[in-house]
């Protein structure tokens, strides 16, 4: 199946399931509803991805938000790569950006809020198709199982998430509850047991596939994936790690010979990436099919400036906002070849070659060039920062990017495998593995390439402190441990919607500042249980903290 068939499919769900399943719980009790159903409703092999589809299309909100705030941003602005600054022309939005920089944010911010609400809303659309199938209220005989498994492990992705950023929270596998049914919370380790079970039990009934026909889906391999994604932060979520449980998910994945890395990383991303080999798992998009403010991939518009939209021949304004940091950008090898191709960067022209000039505030009518200079979380003018360009921009752009997002790729095992080798004490095989993913983008200089174990185990290069027009600092960073190989991951993975995360595994997240950031308290590498959860539920109790 091509990736519009795919899409195509996602769009036949929402006819299908809205307008025959999609009703509440006292209509599936309805017995014309369910005679309807058996009677007319006779599903072939090829309307199976349709049926599936609607939980799918709930990580497209989960991952990118209605508003964007959502897993992607939250993870970035977290983090020490990425930020919001206030610009000429707006981007304070009553500050969520800037508390997301500073650690300040609270259960009444649109980010926990997002992640809760559309992770929850995967997890119910699961339990009813789950529901649906186990009362043959669809009437699907063949492979009736293996598409039972994929929407148990596609439940428990939603619950990664959760598991990631709230740790204690309900898990609710049932849809036909009784009325005023409030679930009560479990604890993180519960959760995360709950998620392993449910991939390793499903994993044998699983589609081994890897073409059109599973693509976007919970395939083996992609359960595989987020199998050794739970591993990897295992010692998290739980106090224990599984670091050697995490290779044996990678080795699984890197042994079937289905995946490997493209020649170039800029492949991965491009607006056509469906048929990439790196791909394990993508969220699949389209701008002519999820251009609404709830679907669309807009990365273009928040991140150039206005005038950009003479670059690219938009048809849209782009909104200027996200930038990187320049302390990460300075942690870049200059013969990186990612550094020149996944930042935007410099002089900036027309289509046809004229120079663009800058339109606002101190720099309206001089030239406009993004400088790797940033003068804090409160302060830029629309130069300030390097934008982010990993994902292409094809021209005539609209609001919403063709680009599927690439959640799980190979690379990724890759540097799972190697980070997991590293912490058992096997630097010869994290060496190797690293040096693997780095080739691709050191072709000039092959050399540079190379890493060794006891680089791996060496300091970061990112120097952190503060950097902004009120104060600068410079902070110690010999109490990271493995600090290269944070660096490396943050090199290949930067706008990628997971930096937070890495922070968090490698002790960094809550004890260092950058930019206009300080440490604000442990108990950060938690997000509060948004308060609408909280007044809807009185079993709930809020994380420490909050």
């Amino acid at each position: 199946m091509k990736k519009i068939e795919m899409k195509k499919a996602y769009l036949f769900t929402m006819t299908v399931l809205i307008v025959l399943i999609g009703y509440s719980c006292t209509k599936l009790n309805d017995t014309n509803f369910a005679n309807i159903i058996s009677s007319e409703f006779k599903p072939t092999a090829s309307d199976v991805a349709a049926l599936v589809g609607v939980p799918y299309t709930n990580w497209r909100t989960l991952e990118l938000g209605r508003s964007a705030n959502a897993i992607w941003r939250t993870n970035e602005l977290a983090g020490d790569e990425e930020v919001i600054p206030a610009r000429p022309n707006g981007w304070v939005d009553g500050g969520i950006y800037r508390r997301m920089h500073e650690h300040k944010w609270t259960a009444d911010d649109d980010n926990s809020y997002q992640i809760w609400t559309n992770a929850y809303a995967g997890i119910t659309n699961c339990n009813r198709l789950l529901y649906q199938l186990q009362n043959n209220l669809i009437p699907i005989t063949s492979g009736k199982d293996s598409l039972m498994a994929e929407l148990k492990v596609l439940r428990a992705s939603f619950y990664y998430p959760l598991c990631d950023f709230f740790g204690n929270v309900p898990i609710i596998t049932k849809f036909d509850v009784p009325a005023g049914f409030l679930p009560t919370q479990s604890s993180r380790s519960d959760v995360y047991n709950f998620i392993i079970s449910e991939i390793t039990t499903n994993l044998p009934l699983l589609n081994q596939k890897n073409d059109g026909t599973t693509y976007g889906r919970f395939n083996k391999w992609a359960a595989l994936a987020l199998l050794a994604k739970m591993y990897q932060n295992a010692q998290v979520y739980t106090g224990t790690a599984h670091w050697t449980d995490c290779i044996s998910a990678c080795d699984q994945i890197i042994n079937s010979g289905l995946f490997n890395l493209e020649a170039v990383q800029a492949s991965v991303f491009a607006t056509n990436n469906s048929g990439s080999k790196e791909i394990i798992f993508a969220i699949p998009f389209d701008n002519l099919y999820t251009a609404d403010g709830n679907t669309a991939w807009t990365l273009h518009m928040e991140t150039l400036q206005p005038e950009n939209q003479a670059t690219y021949n938009f048809q849209n304004s782009p909104w200027g906002g996200i930038c990187a940091e320049p302390q990460f950008i300075n942690t870049f090898d200059p013969d990186d070849n990612r550094l020149k191709a996944n930042w935007i960067q410099g002089q900036q022209y027309t289509a046809s070659g004229a120079i663009l000039m800058g339109t606002m505030d101190k720099f309206s009518g001089k030239p406009l060039a993004y400088i790797n200079q940033l003068p804090g979380v409160d302060s830029s003018q629309e130069v300030h920062g390097f934008r982010l360009g990993k994902y292409e921009i094809q021209q005539g752009e609209l609001v919403g990017m063709s680009n599927d997002f690439p959640l799980f790729r190979y690379a990724d095992v890759l540097m799972m495998k190697a980070e997991a080798a590293l912490r058992n004490g096997d630097g010869a095989t994290a060496a190797s593995l690293v040096t693997q993913v780095r080739q691709r983008n050191f072709v000039n200089n092959p050399g540079k390439a190379v890493v060794t174990a006891a680089q791996l185990a060496g300091p970061t290069v990112y120097d952190y402190g503060l950097r902004n027009h009120l104060a600068t600092t410079h902070e110690s960073v010999s109490d990271i441990q493995y600090g290269r190989f944070l660096d490396e991951l943050g090199w290949e993975f930067a706008q990628e919607g997971r930096r937070r995360q890495d922070l968090i595994r490698f002790g960094v997240l809550t004890k260092k500042s950058w930019l206009s950031h300080s440490p604000n308290g442990d108990y950060r590498t938690l997000m509060p249980i948004p308060t609408s959860a909280l007044h809807t539920n009185s079993n709930l109790k809020q994380n420490p903290g909050y």
